[in-house]
């Protein structure tokens, strides 16, 4: 079974006064990258975020977007007196010695923005521990639905694959059954042509020189070997996509074999037929080399 790298999934639960929304979005990569925005404090829960992650994904780009929110509760918050009067000193001690007018005090919500002056009752490390199971089990919910997408597009693409590859098989077959002719071709071609020649100048050839000549020949186009190993890369091709996960990496090989065996028929057939052919061969090999730069 073929997954896509490409896929969505999203999900949201909320579970003692914490809220927690993530989403995921991949696209295709050669090796597997992830990239994480989460709220401020929650680096700490990156390598679980990314073991969780790896157990579905092998090879992708991951964007992974965390939201945590924290439904506000009495005494939740508390002010921190102490910094909050030292910073007040400090105003007090600068407009001191800027000679500026002490008469108009601070405003009061500016003081209440400055770091450490309103203060989270537990710690902010409690607080991220206390949120990892809900954003766990978010994130499970999430990499469920960026599953189904990818099994759905990865079903896709192995349906059109499989046609690919059985449009390459009917155009061997069919250079498989016109190889043989082009040798008989060629001999008649050339009898005939030595024939007129010869006339003309009233001489005469051995046969065997004719004979050693079609051998050559023959043994220059000949493209059975490759027709055959063509054959058994189709079928490796196909029993990796049925049978194998992660299966991109060995496809991308199989397929340049594919190609290095088309090319070879290309070159060595003087058959206008046979390179008509290769040619449909080859732009069906170029498609499926598309498609499996998004197989997993």
């Amino acid at each position: 079974m073929l997954l896509s790298m490409t896929g969505y999934g999203d999900a949201c639960r909320e579970r003692d006064a914490i809220r927690v929304s993530v989403e995921l979005r991949t696209i295709n990569s050669r090796h597997f990258k992830l990239v994480i925005r989460a709220p401020e404090g929650y680096a700490s829960l990156e390598p679980k975020i990314e073991a969780a992650i790896r157990k579905h994904v092998r090879r992708a780009t991951v964007h992974a977007v965390i939201k945590v929110e924290r439904a506000s509760q009495e005494n939740q918050h508390a002010l921190n007196l102490e910094t909050l009067t030292a910073y007040f000193r400090q105003i007090e001690r600068w407009l001191e010695t800027h000679k500026l007018p002490k008469d108009v005090p601070p405003p009061l919500e500016a003081l209440l923005l400055m770091p450490g002056v309103v203060e989270e009752k537990g710690g902010a490390t409690s607080t991220v521990a206390e949120s990892w199971p809900v954003i766990e089990d978010t994130l499970g919910a999430a990499l469920a639905k960026l599953g189904e997408m990818r099994i759905r597009e990865g079903a896709a693409m192995q349906q059109e694959l499989a046609a690919h590859c059985q449009t390459i098989e009917e155009q061997r077959e069919k250079i498989e059954h016109r190889a043989p002719r082009v040798v008989d071709n060629y001999r008649e071609r050339l009898t005939e042509k030595m024939q007129t020649i010869l006339a003309e100048h009233e001489v005469t050839v051995e046969a065997a020189d004719l004979l050693r000549e079609v051998g050559i020949f023959a043994e220059r186009s000949d493209v059975a070997e490759e027709l055959m190993r063509l054959a058994s890369h189709l079928e490796q091709f196909q029993r990796i996509m049925e049978q194998e996960a992660g299966a991109g990496r060995k496809l991308e090989f199989v397929v340049q074999e594919m190609f290095r065996e088309t090319n070879t028929i290309g070159s060595k057939a003087n058959d206008y037929d046979i390179s008509r052919r290769v040619v449909e061969m080859k732009a069906a090999i170029e498609r499926i080399r598309e498609l499996i730069q998004n197989v997993e």
